[in-house]
């Protein structure tokens, strides 16, 4: 279930196991300057650190458009 660029990703839709490899896909196919908005019902901050650690902090773009307290929406871009 991946996304195209600009859609938006409801992970709470997905079950667990599928939500982080789910995004990685969606995010591996965007093209350079492109993104997506992850939609979440909690603070998706591992998920960062996760793409920290695999990708490098360079390698992409994480802005919170709405921070809680049921609803998250981060757009993850690729630069």
């Amino acid at each position: 279930m991946a996304v195209d660029a600009g859609e938006e990703l409801h992970v709470t839709e997905l079950p667990p196991p599928k939500k982080h490899p789910t995004i990685f896909e969606s995010f591996d196919g965007l093209d350079s300057g492109e993104s997506f908005v992850i939609v979440n019902d909690h603070d998706p901050v591992p998920l960062k650190y996760q793409f920290e650690a695999e990708r490098g902090e360079d390698a992409f773009e994480w802005e919170y458009l709405e921070d809680g307290p049921d609803t998250w929406r981060v757009r993850l871009t690729k630069p």
